[in-house]
């Protein structure tokens, strides 16, 4: 399938190189609206820079994948479905659950696909905490946390105003690396309580770039509470731009039998490690999965496609972790329990022996 990808900026270039490594799909063009950031990606990956019009009425583009700014993401979803192609966004999937909602029935409308990242829980490292949980290792799941911290993003990226903006902040940021990795491990959330601050209302940018801007923070930056899962476990979550020396990511699952410490669910590789009750300590597990890399969701999006099979990124997940993710900062404001009104069937996991970048037909 030839594809196309709109935003060309930071995160790209992991896009671009996914795409030269995956066998059932060819990035043909990319867009942005700075044309000279689009030349530059399509010089680099060696692709066609084109304006968003054009690449939108390629008729031989059958999917698009939209890297722009969390607050365009629905607007140039609904514009690539109207143009009837199939559509993954980068994420989050919307910034408010209205406008998710209406890309949903958009795409259903129209017959087409939507997926979303994150999907570093296809890599091998959260498949392989999957199959271990799938395989009863740790018994019934009964609790777990899942926790990142930084002092925000000011520091190192060239164009940090957007994480402070809305769509942004550290539980739309990093939270759906987190939150889809346990709907993946533990299936859909049945309630959120939470609670969320904001330590300043501006922040100056550090980094080479950007230094000595002053940026306006429109969003809550440190979001902690606990998600109740369907199946009764209950997950503590701490998501901050407010932490001057965090400790490294931490995502735990406690279960009747044992414990599960699951690698930074940002990556795709390891390690996994298992502990069950008369071990000394946790002990470490193979990889039964490649650790593949960003833009896999979109190679098993067009297996999916192509072999009428649901696609494991898929919109519904996206926006039911965005209606989790969202419920944390209304539970606080409003001081009760959110319950969640969506629901989503927990994604297949891989089949075991698939070679690196390949998808299962299903």
């Amino acid at each position: 399938m030839k594809v196309g990808i709109i935003g060309c900026g930071n995160i790209s270039p992991a896009y671009f190189s996914g795409g030269k490594r995956a066998s059932n799909l060819d990035v043909v063009a990319c867009a942005d609206l700075n044309h000279d950031a689009a030349k530059a990606r399509a010089e680099e990956f060696g692709c066609t820079a084109l304006s968003v019009e054009q690449l939108l009425t390629e008729e031989d583009i059958g999917l698009v994948v939209n890297l722009t700014i969390p607050v365009a993401h629905v607007e140039v979803g609904l514009q690539i479905l109207e143009a009837g192609k199939h559509a993954y966004s980068e994420k989050p999937f919307a910034v408010d659950l209205a406008d998710g909602r209406k890309l949903l029935k958009y795409a259903g409308e129209r017959n087409l696909r939507l997926g979303c990242a994150p999907d570093t829980f296809l890599g091998g490292g959260v498949q392989t905490a999957r199959k271990v949980l799938d395989d009863n290792w740790i018994g019934d799941v009964i609790a777990g946390s899942a926790i990142w911290g930084s002092p925000g993003h000011e520091g190192w990226h060239p164009s940090p105003a957007f994480y402070y903006d809305i769509g942004g902040g550290p539980m739309l940021d990093m939270g759906p690396y987190y939150v889809t990795a346990l709907v993946n491990l533990l299936g859909p959330v049945e309630s959120v309580a939470g609670y969320s601050s904001r330590l300043r209302d501006t922040r100056i940018a550090t980094s080479e770039k950007a230094r000595g801007l002053e940026i306006d923070v429109r969003v809550d930056t440190h979001v902690t509470g606990v998600i109740k899962f369907e199946c009764g476990a209950l997950v503590s979550v701490i998501m901050s731009f407010d932490t001057h020396k965090p400790r490294p990511p931490q995502l735990e699952l406690h279960g009747t039998g044992g414990s599960l410490a699951v690698p930074d669910p940002n990556g795709t590789g390891g390690p996994v490690r298992v502990f069950r009750p008369g071990a000394e300590d946790y002990s470490e597990v193979p990889l039964a999965y490649p650790k593949n890399a960003r833009m896999f969701g979109v190679v098993d999006m067009v297996a999916g496609i192509e072999n009428d099979r649901p696609h494991r990124a898929s919109g519904d997940l996206a926006f039911h972790v965005l209606e989790v993710m969202l419920a944390f900062e209304t539970s606080g404001r409003e001081g009760r329990h959110i319950e969640i009104a969506s629901s989503v069937a927990r994604p297949d996991g891989l089949p075991m022996g698939l070679a690196s970048w390949q998808a299962d037909n299903g």
